[in-house]
């Protein structure tokens, strides 16, 4: 195992890296879940139609499932603190603990308490009760991921603190919270969530068209979840752009990094595809627009960009930022086309294309490998610092031999590997037996489902 990690180091970081891979993807959909469950809830509660209340106890099963999961990885996630990273509590423990700690007592009780009467209360309880639990479910979901950005903010942008003796101890509460990174962070990472929600319950939704079921929760959900990626995809690209200028005044090394800009110069050209070599520190065959990298980065096509040269020994390694910023941008384009397709067939002729149908349900991932990308993009970049210019990341590891870490990697690899496959079968098997189910029965299509006056016209998809 020590020949293929290297060392502890590499070890910790591929276990960590794979660990935060995994937990990822189902707070996630945990968060695009809540909220959309609570305009499922709120349309069946205005219009008493039964197609939003398919819909919600359809998608709430989904929920709970993917809760589960990331509750159990969350515990994982937790205990890598003290047995790969004991560097990063013993420095900075006064400021990651209590963070951690509030996303406990006001996040994960908020959820635990009203999950129940979400799932379980809808018979138990009066309407307007239940509709206040999934509320405050979806808000307990939101408000763990403040806490968690809030940290990962801090670790990146640190601010109201100080050090002394080698630990850093917080002066200001509301400036570890609220660093000039954290708006950006939280708001580009909600997004993110629901346009991972979002095709996610299109691509199902589409999937389960094409098999034939055309009940009236199917038609439900896929008209909401275009809609909402019509809608939000735009705003994503706005914020992301926003808080790569916010990144370029806070941590340029990075956005060199995302870039592939070696030298420091005026005019710098945007780079859309190379190979990036750190040992000749230049790009192979690169293929790139003169002067436009200055103009969205700096507004001025002779605006000066820093190049990674300027940061030797203190850069990030240069082709995983690289490639996995193109991978977001390219899935985030391609979502841009795909939902603004799909909403102008809706709004135009009622219905989806076969092709587009095909196209969405091919897509029901795809909103996890951007969000993944996207992390990969923000995590590695933060290298060689755990806590940018206060740790770094060399200095937090464990003393563990690298071949210990590496056979809990190989185990993790492993349940992790069948977990996905058990979620992602579960999944589909919920979807074809809610189709089943739905054989034989007379559905009420939801009212304006793709548009006005009906979803008698989806039909024809």
């Amino acid at each position: 195992m020590s020949g293929v990690f290297g060392d502890a180091l590499m070890a910790s970081r591929i276990q960590f890296a794979a660990n935060i891979t995994f937990h990822i993807l189902f707070p996630a959909l945990s968060i695009g879940l809540s909220w959309l469950l609570v305009y499922f809830r709120v349309r069946f509660a205005r219009s008493g139609e039964a197609a939003w209340m398919d819909a919600y106890r359809f998608w709430v099963k989904v929920f709970a499932l993917t809760f589960a999961i990331g509750v159990v990885t969350g515990v994982t996630m937790s205990f890598q603190f003290g047995t790969n990273w004991p560097g990063f509590m013993s420095t900075v423990g006064n400021i990651a603990g209590p963070l951690l700690a509030y996303e406990v007592l006001t996040a994960f009780f908020l959820e635990a308490t009203f999950l129940g009467i979400m799932l379980f209360g809808m018979r138990r309880v009066g309407q307007g009760v239940h509709l206040l639990a999934t509320v405050l479910v979806a808000v307990g979901t939101t408000l763990s991921a403040f806490w968690i950005l809030a940290l990962s903010s801090w670790m990146h942008t640190p601010a109201g603190f100080e050090m002394i003796d080698g630990m850093a101890y917080p002066v200001d509460w509301l400036a570890v919270i609220f660093t000039p990174s954290f708006p950006y962070r939280l708001s580009h990472m909600l997004l993110a969530c629901m346009l991972a929600t979002a095709f996610l319950v299109a691509g199902i939704s589409a999937w389960r068209w094409r098999r034939g079921d055309r009940a009236g929760d199917v038609q439900a959900a896929l008209g909401t979840a275009v809609r909402v990626a019509a809608l939000l995809i735009p705003l994503q690209i706005l914020i992301g752009d926003l808080h790569g200028l916010n990144t370029l005044e806070h941590q340029p090394a990075k956005v060199a990094a995302m870039e592939g800009l070696w030298e420091t110069r005026r005019g710098a050209p945007a780079v859309l595809l190379a190979l990036p070599d750190e040992a000749t520190r230049s790009n192979r065959y690169e293929i790139s627009i003169p002067g436009l990298a200055s103009f969205y980065l700096g507004h001025s096509f002779d605006a000066e960009i820093r190049g990674l040269n300027d940061f030797r020994g203190e850069h990030p390694p240069v082709a995983p930022v690289f490639w996995a910023f193109r991978v977001m941008v390219g899935i985030g384009v391609l979502m841009l086309a795909v939902s603004w397709t799909a909403q102008w067939q809706l709004s135009r002729r009622g219905m989806l294309a076969p092709w587009l149908l095909r196209a969405l349900a091919l897509m029901t991932f795809s909103g996890w490998v951007a969000l993944v990308a996207g992390w990969y993009v923000t995590e590695i970049g933060r290298q060689p610092w755990l806590v940018h210019g206060v740790l770094k990341t060399a200095d937090a590891v464990t003393k563990v031999p690298p071949e210990r870490v590496g056979l809990t990697l190989a185990m993790y690899l492993v349940l992790y590997a069948v977990l996905l496959a058990a979620f992602v079968l579960t999944l589909y098997h919920m979807a074809r037996k809610a189709g089943e189910s739905a054989e034989g029965k007379t559905m009420n299509p939801v009212a304006d489902p793709f548009r006005a006056g009906g979803g008698q016209g989806a039909g024809h998809a």
